[in-house]
């Protein structure tokens, strides 16, 4: 892993070291054994504790079924009102007599695609996500493949589905971090769905079901997304909200009780909101840093962030903005214009408060016979890391 240091520009210090406030890095710490506080439009990494640990992702692992669905929806595959089988396994083992979470299908009945999905995020339905897997894929496992092929695609990095419940199974586990990265590729790419998470409550065959996201309720612009609980894992939520004028992504698992889940995401959340102040640092498409290319057309790529890069600051923070950028090394081509290469870690006291992605800014290519001969005499005299 390489490693830079950046000198950010003197005006950001000057602000910062002048600044007066409470908040800082240190002064936040949650009782959630695994947490994220993500920035939507960035990606970036406000907050996190344990965040690419391996954790068992109970009904939050419904976010990936829903993530499938919204796809099979958009892409026409699928249509709002397609009617699904509730299986003797559907029935069985997501049912009223599994003493899980439900809506209470009948056996063999039949239900429309989009009364599926309201039970799912609404009441958590684990019938529900099982005859959605059935009716997609023809099997659980076979969906369970579909959601590890998507994870794949949108970036996750730690996570294992096994089924479309989130129900146990040792060999299912994600993380906070890819948690987040979920919740953040549906706010983005299903826009039309994602209100739902916002519904308070769903009635479908006169069965009154009211929403298990506490945080609807008390006033501090959650708009979604999913709770998770199980003995062993405990309680665990992943909530977005946009109150704040930009839109955040938290996720915290491992609580001892629905309370203490809905009191550290509202702490978490809070926080987040009202404990950074923004700095635009970077223009979209402005060069952040470099990045050797063992090997390449070009010895070194130019490192860009998605769009423009902002500072969120704790406010009062004391020897802020330093900044690194990391990669691994050696990176070889070809390297293609848009690739994520790298990451911007900006630190407040010592403590790194943000994580943003970097990506290559260019193409490059194979270098000549002259080129690598140079690289190889560099790595073989100077080593390269």
């Amino acid at each position: 892993m390489r490693t830079f240091s950046l000198k950010l520009l003197a005006l950001f210090l000057a602000v910062f070291t002048a600044a007066i406030g409470v908040a800082s890095a240190q002064d936040f710490d949650t009782k959630a054994k695994f947490a994220v506080l993500m920035d939507y439009e960035s990606g970036t990494i406000l907050f996190h504790k344990a965040a690419d640990d391996q954790l068992e992702p109970a009904s939050m692992a419904k976010l990936m079924t829903l993530a499938v669905v919204f796809d099979q929806l958009q892409t026409k595959k699928l249509q709002p009102t397609d009617e699904f089988f509730i299986s003797e396994h559907a029935w069985r083992d997501g049912g009223a007599s599994s003493g899980g979470s439900t809506m209470f299908a009948e056996l063999n009945s039949k239900i429309q695609v989009m009364d599926l999905v309201r039970s799912v995020i609404i009441q958590s339905g684990n019938d529900a996500a099982i005859a959605l897997a059935e009716g997609i894929a023809g099997s659980e496992p076979a969906f369970a493949h579909m959601m590890n092929q998507l994870g794949t695609e949108i970036g996750l990095t730690n996570s294992n589905f096994t089924n479309a419940t989130g129900l146990p199974d040792p060999a299912q586990y994600s993380s906070a971090r890819d948690l987040a990265t979920i919740a953040r590729f549906i706010i983005a790419q299903f826009p039309e769905y994602y209100p739902i998470f916002a519904e308070k409550e769903f009635t479908w065959n006169k069965i009154r079901q009211t929403n298990r996201n506490s945080l609807l309720e008390i006033g501090i612009g959650v708009d979604g997304l999913k709770t998770g609980h199980t003995e062993a894992a405990g309680y665990g939520e992943v909530v977005s909200t946009a109150s704040s004028g930009r839109r955040l992504i938290a996720v915290l698992h491992g609580l001892k009780s629905m309370n203490e889940r809905t009191e550290e995401a509202r702490k978490l959340v809070t926080w987040g909101t009202r404990g950074f102040e923004l700095i635009p640092v970077y223009p979209e498409g402005q060069v952040v840093s470099h990045a050797d290319v063992y090997g390449g057309s070009s010895a070194q790529v130019p490192l860009v962030g998605k769009g423009s890069i902002d500072l969120f600051l704790p406010k009062g923070a004391q020897n802020c903005p330093q900044a690194t950028v990391t990669y691994k090394a050696p990176i070889r081509p070809p390297v293609k214009k848009g690739d994520q290469i790298a990451q911007l870690n900006v630190m407040c006291n010592g403590a790194v408060v943000q994580v943003t992605p970097l990506f290559a800014a260019e193409d490059v290519g194979e270098g000549d016979i002259v080129r690598k001969a140079a690289d190889a005499f560099k790595e073989l005299a100077l080593g390269w890391l």
